[in-house]
This record gives C-alpha cells, sequence and structure tokens, in this order.
C-alpha cells in the first residue's frame, strides 16, 4: 500500500476543500447571527404593531425556520453538495403535505386574517355560524367561543374569516326593540306616559336619547306597542330579561294589564 500517495491525496483534498470549509464556516456563524438579529427586530415591530401574540409568535418561527433553511442550502452549495435534488425533494413533500392539510391551511389562512383585521377580540361577544357566545380564545387555526349556557364551540377560521359575523362587543351603545301588548285600554297617550315614566326609574337607560314608543298594531283585545330604547352595551342582556317583568310589575300596580310576546 503506498501510504505517501493517500497522504498526498488527502492534503490535496484538504487543500482544495478547506478554504471552502472555513468561508462556509464563516458564512453560517454570520448568516445565524443576521438571522437572530432579523428575528428579534422582527418580534419587536410586530409588538410595536400590537399583533396578536399567537401571530406573532407563528410568524416569528416561520420567518426563522425559512432564513435557517435558505441559509442552510447556502451553505451546503458552497461546500459543493449539490442542492438541486434536496431543493426539490423539499418541493415534492411540501406539495404533498399541502394537499393533504389543504382544509387546515384554509383555517390558517382565515386565522391570520381573523388576527391581523381583527372583526373580533378575546372577550367580544360574537353571533357566527348560527352559534352566539363569548370569544375566550383565537388561534391560528381555530377560535373558540363560550355560549351563555356554558358549552364550548370550537369554529374554524377558514369558514369563520369567509363569512358573516355578528360582533355584540363593537360599539359602546346598543338599541333594545322590545314589543308590548296593552289590553283593555285605549288610552294611547296615557300608556306611552306609563312607558317613559317607567323608563326614567332605570338609571340603565340612557336618557340622552328619548326612547321611541310607536303603536304598531290595535286590535280588539290590545293595542300592540313597539319600544326601542338605548342602553351600553354592558347592560344590554340585563335589561332585555329584566324589562318584561319591571314593566308588567309597573303597569299592574297601576291597574293596566299588558303582555309581552
Amino acid at each position: 500500500m503506498d501510504t505517501a500517495y493517500y497522504v498526498n491525496k488527502a492534503y490535496d483534498m484538504v487543500i482544495i476543500f478547506a478554504p471552502k470549509l472555513v468561508l462556509a464556516a464563516i458564512v453560517l456563524i454570520v448568516g445565524l447571527w443576521v438571522i437572530n438579529f432579523i428575528h428579534k427586530a422582527l418580534t419587536k415591530a410586530m409588538s410595536m404593531g400590537k399583533l396578536e401574540h399567537s401571530l406573532q409568535s407563528f410568524l416569528g418561527s416561520l420567518s426563522n425556520i425559512i432564513l435557517k433553511m435558505l441559509l442552510f442550502i447556502s451553505v451546503a452549495s458552497m461546500i459543493g453538495i449539490a442542492t438541486t435534488s434536496f431543493v426539490a425533494i423539499l418541493g415534492a413533500a411540501g406539495l404533498a403535505v399541502g394537499l393533504a392539510l389543504q382544509s387546515n391551511l384554509a383555517n390558517f389562512a382565515g386565522g391570520v386574517l381573523v388576527l391581523l383585521f381583527k372583526p373580533f377580540r378575546v372577550g367580544d361577544v360574537i353571533a357566527a355560524h348560527g352559534f352566539t357566545g363569548r370569544v375566550s380564545e383565537i388561534g391560528i387555526f381555530y377560535a373558540i367561543i363560550k355560549t351563555a349556557d356554558n358549552k364550548t364551540i370550537i369554529l374554524p377560521n377558514g369558514p369563520l374569516s369567509g363569512g358573516s359575523i355578528t360582533n355584540f362587543s363593537t360599539e359602546p351603545l346598543r338599541r333594545l326593540d322590545l314589543t308590548f301588548g296593552v289590553v283593555g285600554n285605549d288610552d294611547i297617550k296615557g300608556i306611552k306616559a306609563h312607558f317613559l315614566t317607567m323608563f326614567n326609574e332605570d338609571g340603565r337607560i340612557l336618557k340622552t336619547t328619548t326612547p321611541t314608543l310607536k303603536v304598531i298594531e290595535i286590535g280588539e283585545a290590545a293595542i300592540k306597542m313597539s319600544v326601542s330604547l338605548w342602553c351600553n352595551t354592558k347592560d344590554y342582556q340585563a335589561l332585555s330579561d329584566e324589562m318584561p317583568e319591571t314593566a308588567r310589575d309597573f303597569f299592574t300596580a297601576k291597574g293596566i294589564k299588558i303582555t309581552y310576546p
């Protein structure tokens, strides 16, 4: 065995590849430092932009992974490793995964839109896809709401971002619409005056906007009236639940019978 031949061969390979390895190592170290700097700057920018925490975390991790993959591919090509096949395999794998997770990708895209444009936030009461409840969590793929009877509803972000959403918490004020039937009393002006007196006694009903009272039907048995009043959004549900009973007690004390549909 010619030891000198192999030593010389090894020496020649070191001479050829050593500069490439040193340069690749320098590029790798500097590249990782640059990626870390970009990651911190991006995180700070997203934080200043007040993006949702879950979106910040996901975008930060995604950008970090993509940049590191590009760096490693570049370093591999510098030391002579063929990266064409590697890139092709990654592309094919990405396509296969994308097709397999098509619905999840739609939910991901919807989650990004929801977190960016904020049609609702955690704590808001919304109605979407036949469900009404308070939003308890907004994730990348799903939003979770709690209904009034304490059910947990998980809504995929894909259909959620592309469908109609009613947000009951966006505005500070809401209008409450009620309908009452007044039995055996034809004094419409007196009835309206009684309603206004009752509303004035409830501090939750805003006095800046006068409640609206309209006769919508005059029947043989009763006069049907629609009532519209304004309140703070936080008082809406309690006022809606309590007003029928309050009106019954108020009008009964005055000898007037009312009905509530």
